[in-house]
């Protein structure tokens, strides 16, 4: 018989996609979620009953935490007492365990499962799976695992229950709690996010200019889909020499020198408490 998940956060944006995925396996799960339109949703569209937290983690190896950042610290210590040795708590994101939130508790066993979602270059035949942008439905996605601490034959079913609820799978990584901060929020937030969010913004500076709206979102997304096809190598290319010579001229008009600083431990750490 499979093991026993407690879903806590089983009705939120991302407890549900998970409440779905773990519906096609074997685990059995108990679903828990406070609110009572999160309830009312699982149950319409699943026909999942929830129960108390109590229920839930009663013979439960593993615990999901499927709640935001800044309760995940809360969340834990309320029900650390209440948990057997060995008993696995997973969460769905590095932040709060990079931080130290999670209780002192050598003889649990802390994943951490985070998915990279759909990748840009996405050719799948399936309408829908070109369509699913966040992933965990139609579209095939990578993920990163790192076991925090415990055995390391626990990796195994922390990594399959990972691969169910974000499937369907592309490749799976192993990395360190402190490896997957560097990704996020470091790379995928700090500097992708960043960087988007300003591009955004000189579209939309681009058309007080004077071009026309829907030119300038075709333009821009339409370079976007090119350019980051031959830099990250998915196409053979190279750049124009003009694109060169602009990009030469434009960096350090947009980037501080010391802009990979992000990357450090404390600025890491910095975002992160700012975060959690």
């Amino acid at each position: 018989m499979k093991e026993k998940i407690a879903l806590i956060g089983a009705g939120g944006k991302m407890g549900f996609r998970l409440s779905s995925n773990l519906l096609k396996s074997d685990y059995r799960v108990a679903h828990v979620e406070v609110s009572d339109a999160g309830r009312k949703r699982l149950k319409d569209e699943l026909n999942i009953d929830c129960v108390s937290v109590d229920a839930a983690i009663d013979g439960a190896q593993v615990v999901i935490l499927a709640v935001p950042d800044t309760l995940i610290g809360k969340l834990s210590h309320e029900i650390a007492p209440k948990l057997p040795a060995g008993t696995m708590v997973m969460t769905l994101d590095a932040a709060a365990p990079f931080a130290g939130h999670l209780p002192d508790r050598p003889d649990l066993t802390y994943f951490v499962a985070h998915p990279c979602h759909p990748i840009i270059f996405n050719n799948d035949d399936d309408p829908k799976a070109r369509r699913d942008f966040f992933g965990g439905a139609y579209a095939k996605q990578s993920i990163t695992s790192a076991l925090m601490q415990g055995p390391e034959s626990a990796f195994d079913l922390g990594e399959d229950v990972a691969k169910t609820i974000y499937q369907p799978i592309l490749r799976s990584y192993r990395l360190t709690v402190e490896q997957m901060a560097l990704l996020e929020p470091g790379l995928s937030e700090t500097i992708c996010a960043t960087l988007l969010y300003v591009m955004r913004e000189a579209m939309d500076e681009t058309v007080k200019r004077g071009v026309p709206e829907q030119a300038a979102r075709d333009f821009l997304l339409g370079h976007m889909n090119i350019l980051s096809a031959v830099i990250f190598k998915e196409i053979p290319g190279a750049f124009s020499d003009a694109c060169n010579k602009a990009i030469e001229f434009g960096k350090p008009r947009l980037m501080r020198d010391d802009w990979k600083g992000v990357f450090e431990r404390e600025e890491i750490a910095e975002s992160i408490r700012r975060i959690t």
